[in-house]
Parts: structure tokens; sequence; C-alpha cells
């Protein structure tokens, strides 16, 4: 999910149902697109022309002549192309044969009356039937701009991913915050002294590392196909447990009329040095997308954001104001050693951290949400 114009872009995704036919017919389309991508960034760079503009003209008429591709493909592949220069111009770019291709409405149209798409192939037109869930179908409402057509070849099927365009709405004012605290041994920690331990994660991450390793040492080409789905998995696994929790932080802010306050750990893998035994542990977890799932979900839900400053919030007495690294004699406990004042150390931080928040309050930007039910749509 993104922001752009006070707007929220959320992505649909769906699974075509395909006739043989009609799968031989996409595959062929994938192909021929992604070959004159290829034949694109030749041109691209043996003329050192990248900009998408300046290449269509120098490549459009060619292209199209060369790979039988309708107008509007072309256009979409000189953009894939020169999208795959803006990181840098250092290296030719080359493009996998069945890679993913964008459609835009020119050559895509959405039914979702009865769940269809009509899409633009070498063979001319096709109408495909899609399946997804209720909460993509309510999410293709808003569907704007380009979709991925995406062919998974452990699955061997067509997925799509369009980009959908939720309607903005100004956040609600506030006065008090939900505190969190991110950590490695608890996820999320509010200042409630609700806690979201990492223990059943770090069970999983483990098994993970423990299988990498093993089919790394193996070798064959089939262990490699088996750490590419392993390294799905994992990933779908951890992005759901971020899902869960982000959903039930928001919701509790929400029923409850408060804010979320949040630390803005910007930089904070540079910033900190973990023992060797724990580094696996650190640098797999998602800080970064825990905390955009919390708060895209928030501008769904009309929830005002406030991030804070997480110096000392973890040393802070929130009793007398003490501030001292003696207030934590261990990693799970906080206590005083001015006033005497004990607690759990992540829920004494969450408290400081919903405090920081109420100090700064936030200037409510503009969050997309026009009905209670939007949240749901970004679960």
């Amino acid at each position: 999910s993104f922001c752009c114009n006070g707007r929220m872009k959320l992505i649909a995704r769906m699974k075509l149902r395909t006739t043989p036919d009609q799968r031989q017919c996409l595959l062929e389309t994938l192909e021929q697109a992604n070959a004159a991508c290829n034949a694109l960034s030749g041109v691209a760079w043996e003329h050192q022309t990248f900009g998408q503009f300046d290449l269509h003209r120098v490549a459009y008429y060619e292209v199209r002549e060369q790979f039988g591709l309708s107008a509007q493909m072309v256009v979409r592949c000189i953009a894939k192309v020169a999208n795959a220069y803006k990181l840098d111009r250092n290296t030719p770019r080359s493009f996998s044969p069945r890679g993913s291709i964008s459609y835009d409405n020119r050559i895509l149209n959405y039914r979702l009356a009865d769940q269809t798409v009509s899409l633009w192939t070498l063979q001319g037109r096709i109408e495909v039937p899609f399946v997804t869930g209720q909460r993509q179908l309510d999410l293709l409402r808003y569907q704007r701009g380009e979709s991925n057509l995406i062919y998974r070849k452990d699955k061997g099927a067509f997925f799509l991913h369009a980009v959908c365009e939720l309607p903005a709405e100004a956040a609600h004012e506030v006065t008090d915050f939900l505190g969190i605290d991110l950590g490695v041994v608890n996820i999320a920690t509010t200042s409630e002294g609700d806690i979201h331990t990492s223990q059943h994660l770090d069970k999983v991450r483990e098994r993970y590392a423990r299988q990498r390793a093993e089919l790394q040492q193996v070798g064959t080409r089939s262990a490699k196909r088996k750490l590419q789905r392993k390294s799905r998995q994992e990933s779908h696994f951890r992005r759901s447990a971020n899902h869960t929790i982000a959903k039930r932080i928001v919701v509790r802010a929400q029923d409850t009329g408060r804010g979320i306050a949040l630390e803005n750990l910007r930089g904070i893998r540079a910033r900190l040095t973990v023992r060797r035994s724990q580094r696996a542990r650190h640098h797999t977890w998602s800080f970064h997308q825990l905390r955009s799932y919390i708060e895209y979900k928030a501008r769904l839900a009309a929830v005002a954001v406030q991030l804070v400053d997480p110096r000392h919030t973890s040393r802070t007495c929130p009793a007398c104001g003490h501030v001292a690294k003696q207030n934590r004699p261990s990693q799970a406990v906080f206590r005083c050693v001015e006033c005497d004042f004990s607690g759990h150390a992540d829920h004494i931080a969450a408290i400081n951290i919903a405090h920081k928040g109420r100090l700064n309050r936030p200037m409510v930007a503009a969050s997309p949400a026009t009905s209670p039910s939007l949240l749901a749509l970004g679960s």
C-alpha cells in the first residue's frame, strides 16, 4: 500500500480461471511482450536513451511491427523498460521470458457482476473468469490505473494484481493516543499492556532457517526451486502475522476514539548492534512492514498516527520522570532507581510513547476512509 495525493492505493489480487487454450494464449503473449522489452532495452542501451518519451520516439514503430503487439501494449513495454533503468544506468537490463507485464484500461476491463476480465492477447481479446475473496471484490470497486498479469510457475496459473485508489477523508481529531512499542522479543506492546509476542514467529523463522541451510547444502536445481518456494511461504507467513497485529491495534484505537503513537524507527538497523547469535533474529524482523501496515490501516479507519522520538522511552519512569540506564535491570523488567516504580519494560515504553504522542499533537492529514467497512479492505 502507499499514498498519493491524499489517496490510499492498495493492491487487489485475483486468480484467473483459464482454459488450456486461454492459458497457452496468455503464455505466448507474456513471452512476446517480454521479448519486446528485451529488444527495447537493447535499443535504449545502444542509444543511451532511457526516458520513456525518448525511447518511444526512437523504437515504437519498429518494435510494434517486429513483435505484432497492439499499440497500447508497446506503450506499456516501453514504460516497463524505462522504469527498469530508473534504478541505475550502469548495466543493460534483461527481462525474464515469463516476467509480469502491465495492462491498463485500454487493453483490460473488469466485469465485477459476473467476475470476469477481458484482456488483450496476441490472438485478440479473451474473456477469463477470475476468483478472489469478498475483500478483494470490494477493493476492485476503486480500481484505477494498471493491473499486472503474473504467471506463477509453481502453481501453473495466472494472477492479476490491480491497483485500487480509495478516496480520502480526514482523520479524526484526537486528544489521547494508544502507544505502541515495537521490539524483537515482543513484536508490539500497547500502552494498555497488550503484548504481541514473537515466540511463535521465532519458531517458524528457525524452522525455515534450518530448511534453508539444508537445501543450500544440497545445491541441486530442484533444491533451489524448493528454496524459492520456502522463501515465498515464509514471506507470506510474516505478512499475515503483521497484518493481524496491525489490524488489532488499529481496531482498538478506533473503538476507543484514540490516535496511535509509534516510534520513528528510521535507520534503526544501522544504529543498533546486537550479538552474533541475535543477528538473524534482528535482521529478519520486518520493522518497516509492520509500521507501514499500522499506518495504512489507520488511514483507512481515519485514525490519526503520530511518530515520536524513541530515545529513552524504555529508560524513563512514567511516574517520576527519572531517566537512567539503571532503570532497566533486564530486558523484560523496568524498575525506577529513584521512586521504585516497576513494571514490564515494554509496557512502560509504550506508556511513554503514548505520553510523547499527547505532547506532540499531530497535524491531521487526509486519510482514505469513506465508510466503516473500509478497514476490512486493508486486512
